[in-house]
């Protein structure tokens, strides 16, 4: 009975229970994967690697040969973070294509392969990407204040580490996480001190100078879950002074 009413919140929270059209056709591009994951189950840990065969296989919409291929990938090489972070993302590319059950499920194991990519190695994106996928639920299922925690863990990294352009990303997520839980001085703390940083945000520009409804609205747009994610990672890759942490 508990199981059929979490569902039925679920589906209240997150939506109708139909799927989301895709915003372009499908294409053809089976030897373009094929390639793709031969190189990857020699090199398992590439995160690039990963990324390119996941952006490729969204192209395709073949979202469950994705998730069958790197089940096996991390069941054959459980030591390697960067395919658990790789497997996450590609639960994540599924979700604008799934229905709301689905998406929940999605989610759910999502967030189990960025743990474990943790578990394995802490690093900048592991902690921003798990906390930062705890905004997208609705704050009756308690699970900002971990989003709130990742986050931080994410901040110490990136303030002991030089400045990269995708550092942006903690200071605007970490303030909507504060917003979220209602506090906003540390929200609007947050935000002020990511925008000394790097002043031509407009993400940041935008939160600063709204309130209310017109700040809301901002968040509702943000963590759409019917909206596609952009899981390139093209930001880590735009800075090769050092290996991304």
């Amino acid at each position: 009975m508990k199981r059929v009413l979490s569902i039925f919140i679920v589906l209240i929270l997150f939506g109708s229970a139909g799927g989301f059209a895709q915003s372009a056709a499908a294409v053809d591009n089976s030897a373009e994967l094929a390639a793709l994951e031969a190189a990857l189950q020699k090199d398992p840990d590439d995160l690039r690697l990963g990324s390119n065969y996941r952006q490729a296989v969204v192209r395709s919409a073949q979202y469950d040969r994705a998730l069958a291929f790197f089940e096996t990938l991390v069941e054959q090489h459980d030591t390697a973070p960067s395919a658990h972070l790789n497997f996450g993302f590609a639960y994540v590319d599924k979700i604008p294509a799934a229905g709301s059950i689905t998406q929940v499920l999605l989610a759910n194991n999502a967030l189990k392969q960025f743990t474990r990519a943790i578990e394995l190695k802490p690093t900048w994106i592991g902690y921003y990407t798990r906390g930062n996928s705890y905004m997208y639920w609705p704050k009756i299922f308690g699970r900002t204040p971990l989003g709130i925690a990742d986050l931080q863990e994410a901040m110490k990294m990136q303030k002991a580490d030089q400045k990269r352009i995708y550092h942006i990303r903690a200071f605007i997520a970490l303030g909507d996480a504060y917003w979220k839980m209602e506090e906003l001085d540390k929200a609007r703390a947050t935000w002020t001190e990511g925008l000394a940083q790097f002043p031509d945000n407009p993400a940041l520009k935008m939160r600063l100078v709204r309130q209310g409804d017109e700040l809301k609205a901002i968040m509702d747009e943000t963590y759409d879950i019917t909206k596609r994610i952009d899981t390139s990672l093209k930001e880590l890759w735009a800075d090769q002074r050092e290996p991304a942490k």
